[in-house]
């Protein structure tokens, strides 16, 4: 998924509203930060194979140090450990928890077994959403919109960044996305290593919308 994880840092928002978007969205997006750097590095593998899915044409071939429960798992672990040591919230923590855990479950959906449960071991899950693209953007777009508006109604614009920031946020990760599923393949494994790079830009820009908007008041 894509959208899909990022409609769950969105929604984080109603269960923990100190913690930032962007703070939120690192959580949610973290393995897939993790994946394209790795990539770089030659620790991981991944081949372009058009038609391997429905939805995308991207091969796992190897990324147990990013993608395989046990890292996501100790991964998770990481981050909210750090979120307790900096902040002190053993809500604000957990939630964190969850958003990083939740990466592999939503992935373990809609991935063909390609998921390694361990670092090492040969096993490989997956339940194969991609291989239907209607069952696919039904699903994601549906809960990428329920993020959204749960986001919009637990904060409130203080400005115009606040009020625009947030939609151009919303329109530019559907333009994305919808480019990524109906668009060309990729070249090759190194410009998806460096292409990846680009959801930072999007935490950061989560960060700087959650700054021109506040919690709502019950």
């Amino acid at each position: 998924m894509f959208v899909g994880h990022f409609a769950l840092g969105l929604a984080g928002k109603r269960v923990a509203p100190s913690l930032s978007l962007g703070t939120l969205l690192l959580a949610a997006s973290f393995l897939d930060l993790l994946w394209p750097t790795f990539l770089l590095l030659g620790l991981e593998e991944v081949q372009v194979a058009p038609g391997i899915t429905a939805v995308t044409p991207l091969d796992f071939v190897s990324y147990p140090y990013s993608h395989s429960l046990a890292a996501a798992a100790g991964w998770a672990a990481v981050f909210g450990g750090v979120v307790w040591l900096w902040r002190s919230r053993v809500d604000a923590s957990l939630l964190l928890v969850g958003l990083v855990l939740s990466h592999w479950l939503l992935d373990f959906a809609s991935h063909r077994p390609d998921l390694p449960l361990d670092l090492g071991g040969p096993t490989r899950v997956g339940l194969g959403l991609w291989y239907s693209l209607p069952a696919t953007l039904a699903v994601e777009l549906l809960l990428f919109a329920a993020g959204a508006v749960i986001y919009g109604r637990t904060t409130v614009a203080e400005d115009r960044i606040g009020r625009y920031g947030l939609w151009g946020l919303v329109v530019f990760l559907l333009a994305a996305y919808l480019a990524a599923v109906l668009g060309p393949p990729p070249p090759n494994a190194e410009m998806l290593g460096w292409g990846g790079q680009s959801v930072w830009l999007l935490v950061l820009w989560g960060f700087w919308v959650d700054r021109h908007r506040r919690p709502v008041r019950d």
